[in-house]
């Protein structure tokens, strides 16, 4: 018999056994990817009302759950790393990742020059 058989009410047996399977590293992204992806359907269902857009409903839950994917795998991967010492394929994707969002959050600003409008001859026209 397994552990998985004999489970009581309130669930005690689960926890150890989580527990021995499951690193601190791996539940904090775990934790992570949970707070950041697509909320639960009744969330959805304001969004898809809101946005009354069938593409834009699924874009936005498409880049909620894949910024969460994003988000826990640069947690776990670098969490890992400083814990355990383990680098990999999936470290170097995270910190190429991080690099790209540090890029995007301190690059200046740069202010476009291609839209030019006239104010003064939209004011006077009828």
């Amino acid at each position: 018999m397994s552990a998985w058989e004999f489970v009581a009410e309130d669930g005690s047996e689960i926890w150890g056994t989580l527990a021995g399977h499951m690193t601190a590293v791996a539940a904090y992204s775990f934790l992570v990817f949970n707070l950041l992806c697509a909320p639960c359907f009744a969330a959805m269902g304001a969004i898809k009302r809101e946005m009354n857009n069938i593409k834009w409903f699924w874009f936005a839950i498409g880049y909620q759950c894949i910024l969460a994917y994003i988000a826990a795998l640069c947690i776990y991967q670098i969490g890992t790393w400083i814990t355990a010492g383990v680098f990999g394929f999936g470290t170097v994707a995270a910190i190429l990742l991080i690099i790209g969002f540090l890029y995007l959050l301190l690059r200046p600003y740069k202010e476009s020059n291609t839209l030019d409008v006239k104010v003064k001859g939209l004011a006077g026209a009828k």
